[in-house]
């Protein structure tokens, strides 16, 4: 089956395309990808994972053409950051 893997940073983002068989989990399809080598500060203990924005485990099994998402921490309150871009271009 075909997976997607997709993991962003500020500066850099990755794509990554893979066929696992049926029963594969996202786990495997992580290790498979090779996304922990192109960014080894992935830490899948600590990071969240989700399958088409909905969070999941690194146990849930795969369906054909699921992409994988692979979640940075949140550093600031989201709540704040509408507020913060709209002072700024009000010139506040």
């Amino acid at each position: 089956m075909k997976i997607g893997i997709a993991y962003a940073l500020p500066q850099r983002q990755a794509w990554f395309d893979i066929d696992l068989p049926e029963g594969a989990t996202i786990h495997d399809a992580i290790r498979h990808s090779g996304i922990l080598k192109q960014f080894p500060d992935i830490d899948l203990e600590t990071q969240k994972v989700g399958i088409y924005g909905k969070l999941s485990t690194l146990d849930a099994v795969l369906n054909d053409g699921d992409r994988v998402e692979i979640y940075r921490p949140i550093i600031c309150d989201p709540k704040t950051v509408p507020r913060k871009n709209k002072a700024a271009a009000e010139g506040e």
